[in-house]
């Protein structure tokens, strides 16, 4: 889902300030922060290494901040290379205990256990994630919501990976079974924090690997929260290890280190190509990668057109439209084409954009000052090749990074703001006459994430979803995830799948035994 600028892991850049970076010689492994509703929470800003908060071997720390408030919420601890080696070291003896080879149901158990800490304290949770992101409150308690449900659904996997006696002949026992990796390393993009660290945690516990996972530099605050949850679940030491870091640092040595055996990264295409490359040079780690979109929507002239104004929002503008399965391009039939763009313009311009606090808010800030600029650049580009700015288009207010709903129309296949990822609430507008027409137009494009499609025909729904190059399609509902359905890309959108069966094939692999039987004497 679900991430451009910081999803650019290795080549994001932090804009300088005179506080940005610091270092302590006992900087507080943890430090008490006192949210906007008046309660204070003791956030961990050390590394999670073996169980424990420990600072950086170079103690050295950089700031997090308030993308609605633009001050500093903390300093945390950042990881370099050497700290990346002791949260391996540490998984690694891990991996070689009973955690890989113990019943699975225990697995299960401490899954479970972890997430009813985190029904627990959902709450604090959410709180958490939309001070240190920007999204809106009511928006991060669906997400602690879908964190909780997936977690669960983990635990339940455990004791499923099974495999099976295989018919040889009598000359045989063959039988094959599913066995985990090892240690694996995750990185994380910061659209969706807590809801990416669970995608990535939970399948690869439920088999039995152990893990070094990356939060994204700007959003780390939530998995160290949960990180001390880990360890009151019955989650062994070592099993899980969180570094907070910088792509090009802490991403690195992750994507290069031996001992990881296979990496999971969600972030930008350029960035996958990069950690594919250094998992080949390394030791040919296994990848999986949840990359970019620049996902189709699409308006068929019978559909309902006020339940699919409703989906058009949802598609684009929540969480800020940092969503990598964001329906960015939308296609409307000329019949009703006028109409749509007409409604879909009054619903942009009633969308609640602002404090992310206030339970009426739809719409919070966007989560860094250079995806603020980012998205306003792709405004310019828009006007300057000749699309027509519907609504939108221009930064909201002077403190915190809110950006306006923003429809551009008139739009060709050759424009920047057409063809590229954007990653806010930013959307491009456009008719067609057939079936057909509607198909090709989607299915060009490098990326191939998700799409939308709003009919009443069954007929036409299924034809055009079976048409379409995208891992998911949504119909007649937008950026609709449940914890059973497999979640990824076609083309250059990723390899493997989040959720689901299928996620568990990320984080195991076959062996295959075959015994010659002899006739006993």
């Amino acid at each position: 889902m679900l991430r451009t600028t910081t999803r650019l892991a290795f080549q994001t850049a932090r804009v300088a300030r005179p506080s940005a970076y610091r270092f302590y010689s006992s900087y507080p492994l943890s430090t008490t922060v006192t949210l906007p509703n008046g309660q204070s929470y003791e956030q961990p800003t050390g590394l999670f290494i073996n169980n424990e908060f420990v600072p950086s071997k170079q103690h050295k720390t950089f700031e997090v901040l308030n993308p609605s408030t633009e001050e500093e919420i903390c300093h945390v601890y950042e990881a370099r290379a050497d700290d990346v080696n002791a949260a391996v070291e540490a998984a690694d003896a891990a991996f070689k205990t009973e955690w890989s080879t113990c019943e699975p149901a225990i697995r299960g158990k401490a899954l479970y256990n972890l997430a009813e800490l985190m029904e627990a304290h959902k709450d604090t949770l959410a709180w958490i994630e939309t001070l240190d992101n920007g999204k809106a409150l009511q928006l991060a308690q669906g997400d602690v919501a879908l964190v909780i449900n997936y977690i669960r659904s983990c635990a339940g996997w455990a004791d499923k990976l099974t495999g099976e006696l295989v018919d040889t002949g009598s000359g045989y026992l063959t039988y094959t079974k599913r066995e985990p990796i090892g240690v694996c390393g995750q990185i994380i993009p910061w659209n969706f924090p807590l809801l990416m660290f669970s995608w990535k945690i939970g399948p690869a516990l439920a088999a039995g690997n152990t893990v070094v996972l990356k939060t994204a530099e700007s959003t780390p605050l939530s998995a160290l929260y949960t990180a001390k949850l880990i360890k009151e679940a019955g989650i062994p030491k070592g099993v899980v290890n969180i570094v907070s870091g910088f792509g090009k640092i802490t991403g690195e040595a992750i994507s290069q280190h031996p001992k990881i055996k296979k990496i999971a990264f969600t972030g930008s295409t350029p960035t996958g190509r990069h950690i594919m490359k250094a998992a080949a040079d390394s030791n040919l780690k296994k990848v999986t990668l949840e990359l970019g979109g620049k996902s189709p929507n699409i308006v068929f002239k019978d559909a309902n057109i006020k339940k699919t104004i409703q989906n058009l929002v949802l598609g684009i503008f929540y969480n800020s439209g940092e969503v990598c399965s964001a329906g960015s391009r939308v296609y409307v039939q000329e019949d009703i084409y006028d109409e749509v763009l007409a409604e879909f313009k009054a619903a942009a311009e009633s969308v609640k954009v602002g404090n992310p606090f206030d339970m009426d808010t739809f719409q919070g800030a966007q989560t860094s000052q250079m995806q603020l600029d980012k998205i306003l650049g792709f405004v310019e580009s828009g006007k300057a090749e000749g699309a027509t700015l519907v609504t939108g288009g221009e930064r909201l207010g002077n403190k915190g990074y809110f950006f306006k709903p923003t429809i551009f129309a008139d739009v060709n296949k050759d424009m920047k703001i057409y063809k590229e990822e954007i990653f806010g609430p930013f959307a491009v507008i456009s008719k067609f006459k057939t079936i057909d027409e509607v198909i090709e137009l989607a299915n060009d494009s490098e990326f191939g994430l998700a799409a939308g499609v709003h009919t009443t025909s069954i007929d036409t729904a299924t034809y055009v979803a079976n048409k379409l190059q995208a891992g998911s399609v949504w119909v007649n509902t937008y950026n609709d995830f449940h914890p059973s359905v497999p979640f990824g890309g076609y083309k250059q959108s990723g390899i493997g799948r989040e959720m689901g069966s299928q996620a568990l094939e990320n984080y195991t692999q076959w062996k295959a035994v075959r015994i010659k039987l002899d006739k006993p004497e």
